[in-house]
Parts: C-alpha cells; sequence; structure tokens
C-alpha cells in the first residue's frame, strides 16, 4: 500500500505530544485514535485496528495523549488517565491541527476511542461539532463524558463485548443521554479488551464499516 508515512510531535493544550501518522494514497477520511487506559500509539490492538482501516481508504493518527513524564507519572497514581478534560482539549488541539495538516487536510475527521479515550472523544467531538464526523467508541466509557454526551451530534457506534458486563450497562446508559444517531454492538463473548479469538477482527470491522459509511458515504470494499 502507498502511504505517507510521518513521526511527529505536535503541540497540543500545552504539551508537545508523539505521533504517528499514515495517509493512503488516495486517502478518503481521517481516523484520530484516542487511546485508553495504559495504551498507547505502540499498542498492538491500536495498531490492528489502524492498518486495516487504512486498507479501506481511512488515514490514521494514533498519538500519545500524554507526554512520557505524565505516563511515568500516572503508572504510579493512575490520575490522568482519568483526567478527561485533560485529555479532551488535547484531542481538540489535535483535530485542529490534523484539518489543517496536509497530506490530511480536507479529509472529513472521525474518533475511534478506546476504555476511558472514548469518554475524552466524545467530549471533543462535542467541541468540535464541525469538523468531527462520527466517532467510535471500543470497550468506552462514555459515562465519563458527563454533560457533553447531550452535545454530541456526530454519528457515535459503541462496541462493548458481550461479557464486559459492567461497561455494558454503562453504555446502554449513555444512549439515552448521547444527541446524535447511536449505535449499540456487543461482540458475543468478549471481555474488555476483546482478547478472545475473533473478537478484535469483529471490532475492527464494525469500526471500519461505521467509519467508512460516515466519512466517505459509501460501503467498505
Amino acid at each position: 500500500m502507498d502511504a505517507v508515512r510521518q513521526s511527529l510531535q505536535i503541540a497540543a493544550a500545552g504539551a508537545q505530544l508523539e505521533a504517528d501518522l499514515v495517509v493512503p494514497e488516495p486517502a478518503r477520511g481521517m481516523v484520530l485514535f484516542a487511546h485508553g487506559t495504559g495504551s498507547g500509539r505502540h499498542s498492538p490492538r491500536n495498531r490492528y485496528v489502524a492498518g486495516q482501516l487504512q486498507t479501506a481508504g481511512l488515514a490514521t493518527a494514533l498519538v500519545d495523549l500524554l507526554t512520557v513524564a505524565e505516563e511515568r507519572a500516572d503508572a504510579r497514581t493512575g490520575e490522568l488517565r482519568f483526567d478527561i478534560g485533560l485529555l479532551a482539549d488535547r484531542l481538540a488541539a489535535l483535530t485542529d491541527w490534523l484539518v489543517e495538516h496536509e497530506p490530511a487536510a480536507g479529509l472529513g475527521l472521525g474518533f475511534f476511542g478506546a476504555s476511558t479515550g472514548a469518554a475524552a472523544a466524545l467530549v471533543a467531538a462535542a467541541a468540535r461539532p464541525t469538523s468531527v464526523r462520527a466517532v467510535v467508541s471500543r470497550g468506552g466509557r462514555p459515562d465519563l463524558a458527563g454533560e457533553s454526551l447531550r452535545s454530541v451530534r456526530q454519528p457515535t457506534l459503541l462496541i462493548v463485548g458481550g461479557r464486559d458486563r459492567t461497561v455494558l450497562a454503562l453504555n446502554r446508559t449513555a444512549m439515552a443521554e448521547l444527541g446524535g444517531p447511536t449505535r449499540l454492538e456487543i461482540v458475543p463473548g468478549a471481555t474488555h479488551l476483546f482478547e478472545e479469538p475473533g473478537a478484535l477482527e469483529q471490532v475492527t470491522r464494525l469500526a471500519r464499516d461505521w467509519l467508512v459509511q460516515q466519512l466517505i458515504g459509501s460501503a467498505p470494499t
């Protein structure tokens, strides 16, 4: 696959964030990943999903929302990963940067959020209603987005493992609060990290189809 690949440092909300940007040629949309608890741009799960989105013509931006120093501190305290306001501010700033950055400028933008990153993605989507066109939450905590849920107008897909019962209940409750079109997909037999055979592949298909439809407006090939 022909693609432009860039490893960058992006200034966002007072921090220099490490990012890996892949833009296939031609690209028809862009997906910004919002990593969850204890995860980052090097996560094999995130990179697998990103690779599959790229084959569908979607550019991907995998960004560590915490700096190296912040990650070290968070490993001790576990506090920053739940600072949804901080993460959302950085996602919003990254969104502003991406919509102007060549070769990604002009592409329809969506978020792929996992765990606490999904809450940050929803808050940032509410803050950037014209820049963000769609949201996917994988095993996410949309409840942590609080009152911002009512302001999310973008089509939102919630993907939850069937055995992740607490998170499933939280997602069902959040559905009633979300302000835009919303769909809940349950992956049978899957737990929170979708580590069961075939589970991540199913998550990826669901996310790809949703993002292609919302960002490009056609069924994936």
